[in-house]
């Protein structure tokens, strides 16, 4: 592991190729494809791009994932006939609440039963959502990571430019370099997924957060296993609560046992948990300790591994989704059912409805109908009704459960709404938090971060500059550190930021390729002084069957 510069480099402007359409999607996943392939259905004239920063299509998508197909019975009605990669049927549901060593089975909330659902591969889906894109003429180009945004004169968005290639650590251009290209639009659609690097900027620029919440998220850490064929059941949906997490912080997992003997396995911790010292990985890891998962995995192989944050904050936390030359779909803008623990229904629904707004409009400044259209669906319908769901938790798990038992088991309709925080407000003091003595791993049923981000093939060119920056590199070791205990030794899953004795001095090392993109350090840091931003085009995890 080698220690990476964080000093912002100068900006060096060039002279770069431009490429001109009618729509511009940055990120290829379910919201993004699903708005071109619309577009393409409603008018097949309109040129329309899309811009992905993995290496393919599909290389940095991860979800649990079980799909619930209505969006895509609307986009694409014969997906089966087309041979979309939906084949696991959801077969049963259960829902536990667990202990450390037994748990107790709970009535499983009327939104998370999953008949009529798949256990998918969303990394496949994407893949097959391309190819029908590419069909209908929609231009992609994985590894090309949209890393500026271009301006009018009036102030609109003009469209976004590619990172440049070829850039070593310091700042210089090396023999490999080429120019990034700029692509201009009528319209940009930011379909980047949760907490994108260029998303950010447009809510600040544009302030379009002034009416919402401030956005709360989760931390999702995912493996696949490969089990011993006596314990898998095809289409079994577990999902729990409960140990390792204490009753003020909110998490828990799932189970997903898939084809071919493989089960997916995940945990997600709420960001806005309070105990500096708590780690999502270690949680996620202890969990597999318990009674019920180790007898579960015995014997088995653990094939793949992830990380990713996800959005929680509901429909009180949805920003404005239009501004002046583009707007948001998918995660970019929060679209996700926490009661349902589902999301990409939801962006592919929003993705063809920002589609439709954008036909209709794809000469005007903004496509201001997209929000009608929105609050004419059932996806607003969907979010209005589990609105307080995620917000209920802030009191802990069992006044969240109660509360959640009304809305969901009872059906009943809340007249308030409840409000979210920012999650980086929420950490304690070190010295007022107790430290957690996480166990060593084994090697068979748990691991640690770099075994792990081995298999998640994670790959970053060296002799890049670090994508990971800091508005101020004295505050990790003079704020952080002292203050909470440098928390980002233990919230990123990926073993990108430890403290280490250089000269008898304490160093803040940043090993930027090991980052997966999870996003979580520029979301938790409790002094918000870590900028994620792209690095150059195709880095990052290569997911496989994820």
């Amino acid at each position: 592991m080698t220690e990476e510069k964080t000093t912002p480099l100068p900006i060096r402007r060039t002279d770069r190729d431009s490429m001109t359409y009618d729509v511009v999607i940055v990120g290829g996943g379910p919201a993004g494809l699903s708005c071109a392939i619309r577009l393409k259905q409603i008018s097949s004239d309109l040129s329309v791009c899309i811009l992905e920063k993995g290496s393919e299509i599909g290389a940095h998508l991860l979800s649990g994932a079980v799909f619930e197909p209505r969006a895509l019975n609307e986009l694409i009605p014969d997906w089966k006939d087309k041979g979309a990669p939906l084949s696991c049927s959801v077969t049963s549901d259960e829902f536990i609440l667990m202990g450390k060593q037994g748990y107790i089975k709970l009535p499983t909330p009327p939104q998370m039963h999953n008949k009529g659902n798949y256990i998918i591969s969303l990394g496949a889906l994407g893949k097959w959502l391309a190819s029908e894109a590419e069909s209908l003429g929609v231009e992609i180009y994985p590894g090309f990571a949209a890393s500026e945004l271009l301006y009018n004169d009036d102030g609109s968005i003009k469209g976004v430019a590619t990172g440049d290639m070829g850039i070593d650590k310091q700042g210089e251009r090396t023999d490999a370099f080429q120019p990034g290209m700029e692509l201009h639009a009528k319209h940009t659609v930011f379909a980047e997924g949760c907490h994108g690097s260029l998303t950010k900027q447009l809510i600040k620029k544009f302030d379009l957060c002034r009416n919402a919440d401030p956005q709360t998220y989760g931390l999702g850490i995912k493996e696949i296993w490969e089990i011993k064929p006596e314990n898998h059941r095809q289409g079994h949906v577990l999902h729990t609560l409960g140990w390792p997490l204490d009753s003020k912080t909110y998490g828990g997992s799932w189970l997903y046992h898939m084809e071919s003997n493989l089960v997916s396995i995940g945990y997600v911790v709420g960001l806005d948990y309070t105990n500096p010292y708590l780690s999502p990985f270690e949680e996620m890891q202890r969990h597999k300790t318990h009674p019920y998962f180790k007898k579960l995995l015995s014997g088995g192989k653990r094939i793949s591994y992830g990380a990713r944050a996800l959005v929680e904050g509901g429909l009180q936390s949805l920003p404005e989704l239009t501004f002046p030359g583009g707007l948001l779909i998918g995660d970019s803008a929060g679209f996700l059912n926490v009661a349902k623990i589902k999301g990409n229904h939801a962006a592919i629904k929003s993705g063809m409805l920002a589609a439709e707004a954008l036909a209709r409009q794809i000469n005007d400044k903004e496509a201001t109908s997209y929000k009608d259209l929105f609050r004419q669906s059932w996806l607003y319908q969907e979010l209005y009704a589990v609105r307080n769901i995620r917000a209920g938790f802030h009191w802990g798990r069992w006044i969240g459960l109660i509360h959640s038992a009304f809305q969901t088991l009872g059906g009943w309709k809340l007249p308030y709404t409840l409000h979210n925080h920012a999650d980086f407000k929420q950490m304690d003091k070190a010295a007022q938090s107790k430290p957690i003595d996480y166990p060593k791993p084994d090697g068979q049923l748990t691991f640690d971060r770099l075994s792990s981000v081995f298999l998640s093939n994670t790959n970053h060119e060296e002799d890049q500059p670090c994508h990971l920056k800091l508005k101020d590199p004295s505050i990790p070791i003079n704020i952080n550190l002292p203050e909470w205990a440098e928390p980002a030794q233990r919230y990123c899953p990926a073993a990108v930021y430890e403290i280490v004795e250089e000269n008898g001095e304490k160093t803040f090392r940043i090993n930027a390729q090991n980052c997966v993109h999870c996003k979580t350090c520029d979301i938790k840091d409790p002094s918000q002084n870590i900028d994620w931003t792209t690095p150059q085009g195709g880095g990052g995890p290569n997911y496989t069957g994820m």
